[in-house]
């Protein structure tokens, strides 16, 4: 044999050794598995805050980082594969909301949920301060802000003695939304009503079996809601129902009126978790965090529609009135 074969046929040997492997692995970007709830239409406003924050830290998706997109359109079933598809795809860091199927899917990636109901109160994390196992995030904590949703339900629909919840029943966050949103109407005297559903085929049935009692209509997030969120606002003002609901984005798609946290800070929060993570750290020593700041924002146009007016007073402690 020529010594340049010996020599070539070595080289070849050298590349595909396990050491030579290991060193390819080394040098490929890290993977982010953003697992999409709805579609990427629904979610653009909160995957681009995520994105830019990442690029704000130095993490610029196909030079330094590589993130990969998978979208759910409101399917459980769908959210699950996707956590799934990314343990096979071997991701630095999921990037959920909810958390459920992500913990499902694995124990070991690190998992930054960037909205939990009530992360501690679905098991999802041991203490906010202390996550344990793989998981860390924000917390929106829904069920706490229950109360508060319902008092500035009695304020925009006076006097509020009946409404429904909408209540996706497989969901653990939604159940526990439902458990507070009962236990503060009873504080209040008002009667709650819950419409389970289990799929986007159920909305509509639901809507059309409505008590012609019904007041007002409160809407837990999750992500069929989520998908489903322009039916749904759409079937309320068919029905001349005010809607709460727990984000703006919901009023921007026909909601009269939301009260909870800026989404978008968020996933900008989330990004910055990944970020940590990406540099090092574990996601035990990541405190769950909670948001400090609610914003109320109105719907003027939807209230018209549905023939409701807001005081003065309830529009001038609006953060945002859309008009």
């Amino acid at each position: 044999m020529r010594r340049r074969d010996f020599l070539a046929g070595f080289g070849g040997l050298v590349a595909s050794s396990p050491s030579s492997a290991r060193a390819q692995r080394a040098t490929r970007l890290p993977i982010i598995g953003f697992m999409g709830g709805a579609t990427p239409s629904a979610w653009a406003p909160w995957t681009a805050a995520f994105v830019r924050r990442l690029e704000e830290l130095g993490w610029v998706d196909g030079k330094t980082v590589k993130i990969e997109y998978r979208w759910a359109e409101g399917s459980e079933e769908r959210y699950a594969e996707i956590g799934a598809e990314f343990v096979k795809l071997d991701a630095s860091v999921l990037v959920a909301v909810g958390g459920d199927s992500a913990k499902k899917a694995t124990s070991t990636i690190p998992i930054v949920v960037a909205l939990m109901s009530d992360p501690v109160g679905t098991g999802l994390v041991s203490s906010l301060a202390r996550p344990g196992a793989n998981i860390t995030g924000m917390s929106i904590q829904s069920t706490d802000l229950a109360g508060k949703r319902i008092e500035l339900l009695r304020e925009a629909v006076s006097p509020l003695r009946r409404f429904a919840i909408l209540a996706l029943v497989d969901y653990r966050g939604t159940m526990l939304d439902v458990g507070a949103v009962h236990a503060a109407g009873k504080s209040f005297g008002i009667e709650v009503v819950t419409l389970p559903i289990r799929r986007a085929s159920d909305i509509e049935p639901t809507f059309a079996s409505l008590d012609a009692q019904l007041q007002a209509m409160y809407v837990p997030p999750n992500l069929l809601v989520n998908t489903n969120r322009i039916l749904i606002n759409r079937l309320a003002q068919r029905h001349r129902l005010p809607t709460m609901h727990g984000f703006r984005e919901y009023v921007d798609s026909g909601g009269l009126m939301s009260y909870g946290p800026n989404t978008p800070n968020l996933f900008r929060r989330a990004a910055e978790y990944v970020d940590k993570i990406l540099r090092g750290a574990k996601p035990d020593d990541l405190p769950v965090e909670q948001p400090t700041k609610f914003d109320l924002v109105v719907n003027l146009k939807v209230a018209k529609a549905i023939g409701l007016e807001f005081s003065p007073s309830f529009l001038a402690r609006a953060d945002e009135v859309i008009e």
